[in-house]
């Protein structure tokens, strides 16, 4: 028998008599014929609890796990960083894990103080004052910025670089359908730098990555520039891990930052759930999507938080609002807030130095051994492509087999006009000496 059951017939039957019908069939005559299925779903033979459980152990052990049982040598927006023990027992507190939407204050005094503390900590790595308390990802914070830039500037045309992570990339363009945005990608030339188009007619926002998706470094700076000469807005998809070490989006002129949040202290998750780090500046603060929590004082005159700005125009503009976003990613942002709080500045600065030191080791090591070409254009932080003698694909699929993932074939949607069939390698802090060592040898194998 299983262990739960919905509805009894006795359940049915009184429901059924309340409403004055004679079969569940009567509660759906409102649908047309047409639209029924008029035959039964055809589901297998119920199982017990426990045969579920069994099942989905099976299944899940066909799973080999990227940080335990692989060396993960895999970027390209999701990273094998260090997970440390605090983030997940004071994150994983039913405090936080069951906190529901902090719509009265006086009871959720303790998630919005937390949610404060995070908006504090990405306004900092982002280099603007603004900062929401999160979205679902990287990829809905990017829409997100693109949908501000529309209102803010009533303009349609979006220039996106096409060195922006390429799921982010259809991710604006499936959610630029509805509103008609006209999204325009702007190609990287051979040193991974993008070239923008010299027409600024009409432009809303320029896109551009930082490090872009190929893990190189392009002039922010230039981009800025040319969006000021276009009256456009500027919006700079970072990578937070690399603000440790480069400029921040707000010293370099950006008026909307987007990230993904996973590399702080959110494990791999087979993809999600994820976190989006979107901030601005304060003239755009009122077409902020989401929530931001603020800080005042309470009858008392103690400190208090409160969500603010929260004022849920969709539901009053509709179609014409920017955002359709009330929600956000609390627990995700809880869990970064501790994940940074634990580094601390001195530890999240050598958590960058030390993915760096990594990466110069690593694209060394590939070069004097002669593994492909390593293009590493005007510099990197922890992530570089290599271009291989065979497509990077079958590459990465002989390397399963010898425990490695190797990097990230762009190669189909992942591709990027001259890198086309290279090998994104991504290193972080974990990633040791031996191991670095131990790949490159095996990647000569292959590749022999």
């Amino acid at each position: 028998m299983s262990s739960f059951v919905p509805h009894t017939e006795e359940e049915i039957s009184s429901m059924l008599s309340f409403l004055g019908l004679e079969s569940l069939d009567d509660l759906y005559t409102a649908i047309p014929a047409a639209l029924r299925l008029g035959r039964p779903l055809g589901l297998p033979a119920g199982l017990s609890e426990v045969e579920v459980i069994e099942k989905m152990d099976m299944i899940a052990s066909r799973n080999r796990s990227a940080s335990r049982e692989m060396i993960c040598f895999a970027g390209g927006g999701a990273y094998d960083h260090d997970l440390y023990s605090a983030p997940r027992a004071l994150g994983g507190r039913s405090e936080f894990v069951t906190a529901y939407t902090p719509y009265q204050p006086e009871v959720a005094q303790g998630v919005l103080q937390a949610l404060f503390e995070y908006q504090t900590m990405v306004s900092r790595l982002s280099g603007l004052p603004i900062s929401n308390a999160s979205l679902y990802d990287g990829a809905s914070a990017l829409v997100e910025a693109v949908n501000l830039a529309v209102a803010r500037t009533r303009r349609s045309r979006v220039v996106l670089s096409e060195a922006v992570n390429p799921h982010w990339r259809e991710t604006v363009s499936t959610f630029a359908m509805g509103p008609g945005h006209e999204v325009e990608v702007a190609p990287v030339d051979a040193s991974g730098s993008t070239v923008w188009p010299d027409d600024a007619q009409g432009v809303a926002c320029y896109v551009v990555a930082y490090p872009n998706y190929l893990g190189l470094i392009e002039d922010v700076a230039a981009v800025k520039r040319r969006a000021v000469e276009a009256g456009a807005l500027l919006v700079v998809a970072y990578d937070p891990v690399a603000m440790s070490l480069l400029k921040s989006p707000g010293e370099l002129g950006a008026d909307v930052a987007v990230a993904e949040g996973q590399s702080l202290g959110i494990p791999l998750s087979f993809g999600g759930p994820y976190l989006g780090l979107f901030s601005t500046t304060m003239e755009l603060v009122r077409l902020l999507p989401g929530r931001l929590v603020g800080e005042t004082v309470d009858t008392r005159g103690n400190t208090a938080y409160v969500t603010t700005l929260r004022a849920r125009e969709q539901d009053i503009r509709r179609e014409k609002a920017s955002s359709n976003v009330c929600t956000n990613q609390t627990l995700m942002a809880v869990w970064a807030a501790i994940h940074l709080s634990w580094l601390g500045r001195q530890g999240f600065a050598e958590l960058g130095r030390r993915c760096l030191s990594g990466r110069y080791y690593l694209s060394s090591l590939m070069e004097q051994r002669g593994i492909g070409e390593v293009r590493l254009g005007s510099g990197s932080v922890r992530e570089f492509p290599v271009s291989l003698q065979r497509p990077a694909s079958e590459v990465v699929e002989e390397m399963l087999g010898r425990g490695f993932l190797a990097g990230v074939a762009l190669e189909g949607r992942r591709s990027i006009g001259a890198f086309e069939g290279s090998l994104l390698v991504a290193v972080t802090e974990k990633r040791t000496k031996a191991e670095m060592d131990r790949y490159v040898d095996e990647l000569a194998e292959v590749l022999k």
